[in-house]
């Protein structure tokens, strides 16, 4: 069983930690112990004694090690089928789909990834890679965003044009591994990616360029500040298997985002983060400054809530009944805020999207018409499975029936399962379903390390004074917790986190840092902070940023100050103007919650 936080073992650990103290000649003194018993749960300096937990009673796990990641929440070990499901559920993540009956039994017939787990290692963010891969390196969580620049900048000859639909000849999550005998949508070898040194004439504000002349990158008062890099990325036209293949095309890069806490943030009550759209809204407009430019329009207009997602037919936990197209809610997943509710989320879409695996309620491929023709008129495709005859493709063995069989079979459609051409059952049951939802809604946040050190008190009061905080936002309260499960699912129960005092430390609204070759669509996610300073020891990386390009927690803070326009600029110059020892301390701040 994994530990999770339980007050007698704390009480425990805090006498035998006094006792130890009193039995050691070489103690610290006056001077507080870092993070021993004696203080977790307590309030110290300036964090109230619930900042320990950052996922309150119910949601926080006591594990710090190396697999605090993967652990389950005290409200899944507080219920013996939650338990049970909750490792049904993580078998689910981590399992290796291949295709060994039939030609739909899992990655197939194009997928992103042969599982969860090869994007999240051990449950935690993507690592930097030095390119794009999806067959080696466990870890490498780059997707692709192929989309078609638009503006005054569509040539994207600058690096910074990156907004703009995306293609329509591959799938959004676009697809670079195929079951035999087809090719996948894109060819990996035709992926060029390269990092780039930010050159000392690029940073679009002067007070840091003249910090960074001759290549010798220095803070203010003298010490080295890191060269920072940045993803470019180019796809050649050969490399796409589609007709058509796609022209006038950009491509940037994003990095899978960690598991951890995701129920919890899917906890808290939609009017509170309303809310906060319009105490940030507000805030702008008082300031005199346009709030378009600092709250993305699409989703608040500061007078009506738009961009919000139509939440398909299913059940609320108090058994309020959903109508899909009718019932709408606010979006807080992902970078590009594009889900609303975890059962209809990332993770619920991926484990269908990613390794391409059916189930009652994605009674379809994730596939392209554009790929499914490219198929159908490829000579070694046909001649492969016309010497096949056991090939469900294989029709009655001419030319012209494989390629109509082809073409129905790998054609998305509206209901694969009803697909005359060809009837199979789904691989994923509701059952598996259900399990993996409970784990998902299930995963721990480890709590909070080393509150009662003066320099991570120190780190938290400037975090704060530098507005740091404005947008990552420290402290958020659940209520009733009522969660959405679909039709499929109805009924059942998730774990549930009712009146629980949590610090995931955003704003769930998006911002811009205007970065070279920034995130595709410009408007970005604040990144909730819980948890990531536990990142290196759980996944062997601590990269930060949408697309990984941060080596650091201060590599990412000096990327929110690469230029003037970024919303984060001037919390960022306190950072770049302090002393070394202000600068540390913030890090080890970001470093202890």
């Amino acid at each position: 069983m994994n530990k999770h936080f339980n007050p007698q073992l704390m009480l425990l650990a805090a006498t035998a930690a006094l006792t130890m103290t009193a039995c050691t000649d070489d103690n610290n003194g006056d001077k507080p112990g870092i993070d021993d018993g004696a203080y977790v749960g307590k309030a110290v300096g300036n964090f109230a004694a619930s900042e320990w937990l950052p996922g309150g009673e119910l949601g926080t796990t006591n594990n710090i090690g190396t697999s605090s990641f993967s652990d389950e929440t005290p409200a899944v070990d507080n219920n013996k089928s939650f338990f049970d499901l909750f490792f049904q559920g993580e078998q689910i993540m981590e399992r290796q789909y291949t295709v060994n009956t039939g030609a739909f039994k899992g990655l197939g017939p194009a997928s992103v990834r042969r599982s969860c787990f090869d994007c999240h290692p051990n449950y935690g963010h993507g690592k930097w890679m030095p390119q794009y891969t999806t067959k080696y390196a466990n870890g490498n969580g780059y997707l692709l965003a192929i989309y078609h620049p638009t503006g005054a900048d569509a040539d994207n000859s600058d690096g910074l044009s990156n907004d703009g639909g995306f293609i329509t000849e591959v799938t959004g999550m676009p697809q670079t591994q195929a079951a035999k005998p087809f090719k996948a949508p894109i060819e990996e070898t035709g992926i060029h990616m390269k990092w780039l040194t930010l050159g000392t004439n690029e940073a679009k504000n002067d007070v840091w360029a003249q910090h960074v002349k001759d290549g010798k990158f220095t803070y203010p008062d003298g010490t080295a500040m890191p060269k920072l890099q940045y993803p470019e990325v180019h796809i050649d036209p050969s490399a796409f298997r589609t007709n058509p293949v796609p022209t006038n095309y950009a491509v940037r890069i994003e990095s899978t985002i960690g598991l951890q806490g995701v129920g919890l943030i899917d906890a808290i009550p939609e009017d509170s983060i309303k809310a906060q759209y319009k105490k940030t809204y507000n805030y702008f407009v008082s300031a005199g400054l346009d709030p378009a430019e600092y709250v993305n329009p699409s989703f608040y207009n500061g007078s009506t809530f738009g961009s919000l997602y139509s939440v398909a037919n299913g059940q609320y936990a108090d058994g309020t009944k959903s109508v899909s197209g009718q019932t709408k809610a606010l979006k807080r997943y992902s970078y590009a805020l594009t889900r609303a509710v975890l059962s209809d989320a990332n993770g619920a879409n991926a484990v269908w999207n990613i390794p391409n695996v059916s189930r009652p309620d994605r009674p379809y491929l994730y596939t392209t018409n554009a790929w499914a023709k490219a198929m159908s008129e490829d000579t070694e495709v046909i001649a492969k499975i016309q010497n096949d005859p056991t090939s469900p493709y294989y029709g009655d063995g001419s030319v012209d029936s494989i390629k109509a069989c082809v073409y129905n079979l790998l054609r998305p459609g509206t209901n694969q399962f009803n697909n005359p051409w060809f009837k199979f059952q789904p691989e994923q049951s509701a059952d598996q379903f259900y399990a993996f939802m409970v784990w998902h809604r299930g995963l721990a946040i480890p709590r909070a390390r080393n509150l009662n050190d003066p320099d991570v008190q120190q780190g938290k009061k400037l975090f704060n004074e530098w507005g740091c905080a404005s947008c990552h936002r420290a402290k958020w309260q659940t209520t009733d917790d009522n969660y959405w499960m679909p039709e499929m699912l109805a009924g059942k129960k998730l774990p549930q986190y009712k009146n629980q005092t949590i610090y995931p430390y955003s704003d769930f609204m998006q911002h811009k840092l205007y970065m070279k070759n920034d995130v595709h669509g410009s408007w970005c996610r604040t990144t909730p902070l819980w948890g990531r300073g536990l990142e290196y020891s759980n996944t062997g990386a601590e990269d930060r940023l949408h697309d990984n390009r941060a080596r650091s927690e201060e590599e990412a803070i000096l990327w929110h100050m690469y230029s003037k326009k970024s919303h984060a600029y001037h919390s960022a110059l306190n950072f770049y103007n302090a002393s070394k020892a202000d600068r540390a301390a913030v890090i080890k701040f970001l470093q202890s919650i």
